[in-house]
């Protein structure tokens, strides 16, 4: 009997520090994501007149686009603007608040 009392003791002594601590490491393995990232891509029409187009800005507020030709666009409700009909390949967005600065990037199809 007092082997079996010591074995229980030793086998919470043990376990004690484990249990203590495996709360606290799964509160680290949150399966939360977080918000994407701003994103800008040009593309270049068969045309030869680029589109530039953004994903992950604030809806609802506008983005400065400058390079071979500036102006501003809406931001939709999902994030996203297009801008069609550019001259040029190398562009730069801003947000309205200037919070937010992306060098659009090319992409080839």
């Amino acid at each position: 009997m007092m082997n079996r009392t010591r074995r229980l003791t030793a086998l919470t002594l043990l376990l004690a520090p484990a249990l203590a601590v495996g709360p606290t490491l799964g509160a680290h393995a949150s399966t939360t994501t977080a918000p994407a990232a701003a994103t800008c891509n040009v593309e270049v029409d068969s045309l030869g007149k680029y589109h530039v187009w953004g994903l992950g800005f604030p809806a609802g507020t506008t983005v400065t686009y400058s390079g071979s030709t500036s102006g501003s666009v809406p931001i939709d409700k999902s994030g996203r603007f297009d801008i069609d009909g550019l001259a040029g390949s190398k562009y730069v967005v801003k947000t309205a608040d200037g919070k937010t600065t992306v060098a659009c990037t090319a992409v080839h199809h």
